[in-house]
């Protein structure tokens, strides 16, 4: 268990009124343990949860084929149900534990948004004076300030990240294919660190106005834009990078549009400092884009840790505030240029105490990338 994570999840308790907090979701076991279940985000129906009591007191319910793997990753002494895949009832088992930790007429903050409604309704009527609250708002919001420890994990995901897509662009070439951008990239993800990966994006040519496809066996060619896109991914949390590159030289219009974006990251790098409006940046962003009768998009940024997009998004239907210790995907884009291809730079940031902190700073972005 992340001390200073139960410690925070106590005082929001505190101040909700909350007596205990159920993480179900994948993203909130792991924010709360430090480790993943791995086949929980594959299969929904594999409950891994954890209990965290007002006073700090926690204790875990896993499947029995995830068992040994809890065991050995979950404190030495922790209190740990397991429930029979084929056999049992989760919900059963839940209620057993909730029963014991004295929850059995608590208030208690579960994930409504992620705990499938049948089971929901199970664990209502077997805990019938226990009144369960939504409490997703309440993770969502711990999770936007990052510990110093997620910080470095970031940090280093970032580096991953831009790494290996800059490595994979220098491993192919005119005649290549998407395929082999993604073998390239693959390879570089794992080689660096990583422990798996997410949402692979690589989008070339024709394809690169595409905003979230994967690769073909399209062939690149002269003057070909390119975009690729990676979230690898270690202990759950992901980060997000993504590089635009030419093959030779860059089609006409290509390096004067890289150019307004290029300009619009720094404006975006020196605006984000604690207390900044997340609004005010997106509103800057689109008042460069109209100058280049750019057609606009609906955010620039978003925070990032263990979902590849959480609060706070950097657009047109929030505002919030920024605070030291967010960390943020800002994506400087256009898709749909006019000109048959898109372009997109995205970088992970940190607002540090005093602005901005720009984790993915391997490759050199003020340009676009060469393809090899």
């Amino acid at each position: 268990m992340n001390e200073v994570i139960i410690k925070r999840q106590m005082e929001a308790m505190t101040e909700a009124g909350y007596d205990a907090l159920i993480a179900i979701s994948p993203e909130n076991f792991a924010y709360t343990t430090g480790f993943v279940v791995p086949s929980q985000p594959i299969l929904r129906w594999r409950h891994a949860m954890v209990v965290v009591k007002a006073n700090g007191q926690s204790a875990l319910v896993a499947v029995d084929m995830e068992e040994s793997t809890v065991r050995n990753q979950a404190p030495e002494n922790a209190e740990i149900r397991v429930w029979g895949e084929f056999t049992d009832d989760p919900m059963e088992t839940l209620a057993a534990l909730l029963s014991d930790l004295g929850l059995a007429n608590a208030r208690i903050g579960v994930e409504m948004d992620y705990l499938p409604a049948g089971d929901f309704a199970r664990l209502s009527t077997l805990m019938s004076d226990t009144k369960f609250s939504p409490a997703e708002g309440l993770y969502n919001r711990l999770r936007q300030i990052k510990t110093p420890e997620e910080i470095d994990l970031l940090r280093r995901l970032s580096r991953i990240s831009d790494q290996s897509i800059t490595d994979a662009y220098g491993a192919v070439g005119a005649g290549s294919t998407e395929m082999d951008i993604a073998s390239a990239l693959t390879r570089g993800v794992y080689s660096a660190g990583a422990e798996h990966f997410k949402l692979m994006i690589v989008a070339t040519g024709e394809r690169s106005v595409f905003p979230n496809v994967g690769p073909t066996q399209r062939v690149l060619k002269e003057s070909d834009v390119c975009r690729v896109e990676i979230f690898s991914i270690i202990g759950g949390y992901h980060a997000g990078v993504c590089r635009t590159a030419v093959v030779g030289k860059p089609p006409e219009h290509a390096e004067r549009i890289w150019a307004h974006l290029v300009e619009c990251k720094y404006r975006i790098l020196e605006m984000i400092k604690p207390g900044q409006s997340t609004r005010a940046i997106y509103e800057d962003f689109i008042g460069k884009l109209k100058a280049l009768d750019l057609p606009p998009i609906s955010f620039v940024g978003h925070g990032i840790g263990l979902h590849l997009h959480e609060e706070p998004y950097l657009g047109m239907y929030s505002d919030t505030p920024l605070e030291a210790g967010m960390v943020l995907g800002i994506e400087p884009l256009v898709y749909e240029t006019g000109y048959g291809f898109g372009l997109q730079n995205k970088d992970m940031v940190l607002v540090t105490e005093t602005g901005s902190e720009l984790l993915s700073d391997y490759s050199d972005t003020d340009q676009l990338l060469p393809v090899s």
